[in-house]
């Protein structure tokens, strides 16, 4: 006889943004002397005038959008879901932006669903600086990663959940339900 057991896998969004430093520090380190030591010159140079700073504020709001829609699409192109299963808005007590999946899916799906993000807006770009030595590439690269670190954690939190379980994304916490039968 098979019994369910719904076990929280999660953690406040305030906690997931602080335990995020201690993830997005030494990455971002990690990231900057990679760069340095591939970039004969050793160096990354940052213009600051209005423009840039504008520039900036607008790829940082286009990049949160994209992230958030990342994770929904990932969700729904890989789950066989439909679009309207993936709620999306703003925790505003922990300043964070969510995708929220409103329906249980299997924990491989839900891990896409929560890399994609990371890997696309950060780590693909971080690649690309290497490979060409662009600083913007390299900056946007780092920020994304770091922006990805409360995902990363996430995935750390399911790393011993078997393929095939269910989980329920959690409604107001980061992380999820996970489905277990005994």
């Amino acid at each position: 006889m098979n019994v369910e057991n719904k076990r929280d896998l999660s953690v406040s969004m305030l906690r997931a943004n602080v335990l995020a430093l201690f993830i997005m520090i030494p990455v971002a380190i990690v990231q900057f002397s990679l760069f340095a030591l591939r970039n004969r010159k050793g160096e990354v140079s940052v213009m600051l005038n209005l423009s840039t700073l504008l520039i900036f504020a607008l790829i940082v709001v286009v990049s949160i959008v994209a992230h958030e829609f990342i994770h929904g699409l990932a969700w729904v192109v890989f789950g066989n879901m439909p679009f309207s299963a993936v709620q999306f808005g703003v925790q505003w007590n922990a300043l964070t932006p969510y995708a929220h999946l409103k329906e249980p899916i299997e924990v491989q799906v839900y891990r896409i669903g929560g890399f994609m993000p990371g890997f696309i807006l950060g780590i693909l770009p971080f690649l690309l600086s290497l490979i060409l030595g662009n600083g913007g590439l390299l900056w946007f690269g780092v920020l994304q990663t770091a922006a990805a670190s409360g995902d990363w954690l996430v995935l750390w939190l399911l790393r011993k959940v078997k393929s095939g379980t269910l989980v329920e994304d959690h409604p107001s916490r980061a992380g999820c339900y996970v489905y277990e039968y005994v």
